[in-house]
């Protein structure tokens, strides 16, 4: 499992957090995962940029798989998933395309990855307006989530960036199921137009094998 993330900090955060606490699908399979892109610069974090670098990542590993005697079919062929959210970057639907065609698979957020957290604590029906620090903000307002960083005066959004112990425990199952909702409103083929969108839950269950955190 290679992970390329737009995010430096959060992304990463939330595959270490749901490799060490999730209910495994599968007892008795082991999944290496890797943060592929963790020292990249900022102008391969946007999803075109990423989506290429994870191609490129993909024929490698397949042809390792390949001498390694495993087939497609196979529960333990490599997969390849880019993280990335909608923000104000262009190129969202050619780098859906673009990884469609090549088996990349991907984990889509809009406007961020923030509202994946924020479904954690409450469901959304509205939208953002492709603005992520509504999102953002609406996070840090939730009830008990700035205790979480211990006692602080101001949470900063670099603060609030880190996954923390007590923000996402026992909170998945609802979290899947409000984004399901959300996600069965968007029915236009332009992701970009998915206001509110997150399928974080299908690179949980697919992608790291994991059932529930």
């Amino acid at each position: 499992m290679y992970v390329f993330t737009e995010g430096e900090v959060t992304e990463p955060e939330f595959v270490e957090f749901v490799m060490e606490n999730g209910t495994r699908a599968q007892q008795g399979r082991k999944i290496n995962h890797y943060i592929e892109n963790a020292a990249a610069s900022s102008s391969r974090r946007k999803p075109l940029p990423l989506v290429e670098d994870a191609i490129a990542k993909q024929a490698e590993v397949k042809r390792a798989a390949k001498r390694a005697g495993l087939k497609p079919e196979d529960w333990n062929w490599p997969q390849v998933w880019c993280l990335f959210d909608r923000d104000q970057h262009r190129d969202i639907p050619t780098a859906f395309a673009q990884a469609k065609r090549a088996g990349v698979y991907v984990a889509y957020s809009h406007p961020c990855f923030e509202l994946w957290r924020l479904l954690h604590y409450q469901d959304y029906t509205s939208t953002f307006g492709g603005v992520c620090d509504g999102a953002a903000g609406l996070l840090k307002r939730q009830r008990g989530f700035a205790e979480t960083y211990g006692n602080i005066r101001s949470l900063t959004p670099e603060d609030a960036k880190r996954i923390k112990n007590g923000q996402l425990e026992r909170k998945y199952k609802k979290a899947r199921q409000f984004a399901q909702r959300m996600n069965a409103e968007c029915t236009s083929p332009d992701q970009t137009r998915w206001d509110t969108y997150t399928d974080v839950w299908r690179f949980v269950e697919d992608g790291l094998d994991v059932v529930d955190y």
